[in-house]
């Protein structure tokens, strides 16, 4: 039984560089570019008309960004993956595509394989955010003060890391939900990850975790 077609937008105000891109995935049987635009408003219209399972787009675009493509199509579906291209691949441009909603991160001076690669990931798995850089940029945004976290935070750190959910959180250090839901966002946010996977592998890494014993469960 032959394998589900990917059908991809393309977003790019470059006519060379959507053929470009046109060309590479072209090449992969599984992928079928459905349209393509040069702009926010022609990408969110072609998003309308055709609902695509990947959109590619790149970061710069005349008039805004390729963000506002990301936030626009993540507020309507939840299924669709989010792809974002640019020449200008500084952490900031990281985190905020991962903010946005976005399922990958790619540079325009990536192989094109890469970004076929990245398409291929977010079809898959649209949620997940995937860059080449990502780990290092996550370390360069933790190695500051504001990874530092309170008495309070790292007990709710170690309880993720033993794989509490938040009622158990909350029960355990006798909160509220809700306030068991504020640290764990600001833990979230001070780690630079969107879930607790992402946060775990980092805190591990700069040693937040590194002689913490798992909290004895219940």
């Amino acid at each position: 039984m032959p394998e589900t077609t990917t059908r991809v937008l393309l977003v790019d105000d470059h006519e060379l560089i959507r053929h470009g891109l046109a060309a590479a995935f072209g090449r992969d049987p599984q992928m079928e570019i459905v349209a393509q635009a040069g702009d926010v408003g022609e990408a969110l219209e072609a998003w309308e008309a055709h609902r695509p399972d990947v959109i590619v787009t790149d970061l710069q675009l005349p008039d805004g960004t390729g963000l506002d493509v990301v936030r626009s199509v993540r507020k309507e579906s939840r299924d669709v993956g989010l792809i974002v291209l640019t020449m200008h691949s500084g952490d900031d441009q990281i985190f905020a595509a991962m903010e946005a909603g976005a399922s990958g991160f790619v540079g325009k001076d990536a192989p094109s394989g890469e970004v076929v690669g990245a398409a291929r990931h977010a079809a898959s798995s649209p949620r997940s955010f995937v860059c080449a850089g990502l780990a290092q940029a996550m370390l360069r945004r933790v190695s500051g003060e504001s990874t530092r976290m309170t008495p309070r935070e790292h007990e709710v750190l170690v309880l993720l890391a033993d794989g509490a959910g938040t009622s158990t959180i909350a029960r355990r250090l006798h909160m509220s939900e809700s306030t068991a839901k504020s640290h764990i966002a600001k833990i979230y946010q001070k780690l630079g990850a969107t879930n607790r996977a992402q946060a775990l592998v980092t805190a591990m890494r700069i040693g937040l975790l590194s002689s913490v014993q798992p909290a004895a469960r219940p």
